[in-house]
Formats: C-alpha cells, structure tokens, sequence
C-alpha cells in the first residue's frame, strides 16, 4: 500500500481467501504462503518479527488467536498472556503479551478477517484498538515497527541506570536494548572485522550486560590495531566456519536481499546439519589458512628484525665515515 492510501482504508478490499481456515491451520506450509501471497495482494510489507533473539512463529500465533474465537474475542478477554505462554519466552524478555499483540494485529488481522472470518468489503481496523486513538488510524508499513523515544532529563549530579541485552548477534555486531527507567532502547552495536565464531561454541544471547561499561581490550585487538598503520602486517587466519559463513552469506545475500537480519540463524542451522565428511571440508581450508598465516607472520617477523639491525647499523656507519674524513682532513 503506498504511502498515498495510508490512513484510507475505505478504498482498500479485502481479497478473496487464498486457502480454507483448516488448511491453514493443519499445515504451517499453506499458511506461510498464504500469508506472504497475502501481504503481496494489500501491497503491504511484510517481515517476521524476532523476539529475544528468535523468530516469532506467526503460524503459531495465529493457531492460538483464532483458537480463542480471533483477536477481538482475545483483547476483550485479556488472554494475551495465556497466548503467550505456548511461547515460553526467556525471563529477559519482557512485556511479551504487549508485543504478541501488536505483532497480530499488523501482520495477522485482516489475514485473519478474510480466513477466519470471511470478511469481505473495505478493509477496517480492530473496533478495541490500544495502538491508535481512532478507528482508520492504522498504517499500511505492517512489518515496520516506529520508535519515539521521549526525552530523558536528569537532574544534576544524578546519573542515568540502566541495564542492557544482548537480543541477538550477526556478523558485525550485535542487536541490543538498553532499558533506561521506563524506556526502552533498541539498536546495533557493530565490532567491525570481528571474526564469527561457530555457533557450536556456548553463548548467552540473552546476557545482561552493565550499562556505560568499558570495552575490555584483548591481545587481538592490539594485534587488529597494529595492522591498520602496518599495511605489510599478515591477515589473520579464519576458522573453518567462518569460510563457510562467507560462502553461505553471499549466496542468501542474492537469494534474499531483505532478509539478512536472518542469515547468521540459517547460516547456523545449515552448519550444524552438515555431515562430519562435510564440515571437514572447510575445516581443512581454516587448518591451511592457519598455516599460512603462521608462515606469513614469521616472515612478518624476520622482515622487521632486519630492517631493525639495519637502522641501528646506519648510525653507526654514519659516525665512522664522519670520523674518518675529520681524521684524513686533520
């Protein structure tokens, strides 16, 4: 829907259902199509939310409204937490029954007005709406979610206390919220060159980290440093998986140029499901890079301390020459 007919919902119709309700619910498969075949007819965007690092199962959440007669019948009653807990969100993740319901209402209602309830006509909004003070206030960028943030003042001498979370994690960075008293803060706190490691090894996606606290600096980081003035310095080595990350991240870049959000989940999901023949494969070319970084660094090495001796050497010859002229003049 282009941004001319927002707020008009008078002179969208809803189209004509594209499966049967029960099709829909017996297989997540028709539903996804359905779904995005759905979003595609109202011209609206359309992408799958990610709570507390994973991706909400739209098909799910649909199943468990409709269960409960759709999503009036479910505000009305207050069973928003009752949907939730088929979920069974981490601690960290908060105001769950705010957020399931937000998320149905701009990727599922009118889905579901046309496939639970066979809805035909002009396309409205929920007559029970907390998102909006009007009935057509509702706008078309479903999968978009907008952030104002009200100002924080402080008085003097006080300082602000927050705490952050690690909501997920991608090649660059990591996206974070940062909870400021009663506000929430959302974005991306990029390492570049970082090194992805292999999702095998154990981490918490949902650490809680202090607020305002110092980045530690390791021994890598001085050796990263060093090669940004020293263009000679060798490029460190990468793991096996981090080849495979690259091969994978290039190929679902031109598969699915909107979604790379969701590359660093399927990139890890597809290593984990390969055979041990075949992750032996690019653990054979890190082992090798290995070996060429070690043999590049030595002579890295051997380089410098030459070029060391003979700026030490220069002086020293320098002076000489100077002494033997003053003696051959005297």
């Amino acid at each position: 829907m282009s941004s001319s007919t927002v707020g008009n919902e008078e002179e969208k119709l809803y189209p004509s259902p594209l499966a049967s309700h029960d099709d829909i619910v017996k297989d997540p498969s028709v539903f996804w199509d359905t779904l995005r075949r759905f979003h595609l007819l109202l011209s609206t965007k359309f992408m799958i939310p990610v709570i507390g690092g994973k991706e909400l199962d739209l098909h799910v959440l649909y199943v468990e409204v409709t269960r409960r007669s759709g999503y009036e019948k479910v505000v009305a009653e207050k069973k928003w937490r009752e949907v939730g807990t088929v979920f069974r969100f981490s601690a960290t993740t908060t105001s769950a029954s705010f957020v399931l319901r937000k998320h149905y209402r701009n990727l599922l209602y009118h889905y579901e007005q046309v496939h639970f309830f066979n809805v035909k006509g002009p396309l409205y909004s929920p007559s029970s709406d907390s998102f909006s003070g009007s009935k057509h206030s509702w706008r078309s960028e479903l999968a978009i979610v907008e952030y104002s943030p009200k100002p924080v003042t402080h008085t003097k001498g006080s300082k602000p206390q927050g705490r952050g979370t690690i909501e997920g994690k991608f090649e660059c960075g990591y996206l974070v919220s940062v909870k400021v008293g009663s506000e929430v803060l959302r974005g991306v706190l990029y390492h570049p060159e970082e090194l992805v490691p292999p999702p095998t090894v154990p981490q918490n996606g949902n650490a809680i980290v202090p607020y305002g606290c110092k980045p530690h600096h390791s021994g890598r980081r001085r050796r990263r440093n060093k090669r940004k003035w020293d263009p000679n310095y060798p490029k460190p080595n990468r793991s096996g998986y981090n080849f495979f990350f690259a091969e994978r991240h290039y190929k679902l870049k031109s598969l699915y140029p909107n979604r790379e959000r969701e590359f660093t989940k399927m990139i890890g999901q597809s290593w984990n499901s390969l055979s041990p023949e075949e992750r032996m494969v690019y653990q054979n070319i890190g082992l090798r890079d290995k070996e060429r970084y070690k043999r590049e660094l030595k002579e890295y090495k051997e380089k410098m301390k030459i070029m060391q001796n003979l700026e030490v050497a220069a002086p020293r010859n320098l002076t000489g020459s100077v002494l033997n002229g003053s003696q051959r003049m005297a």
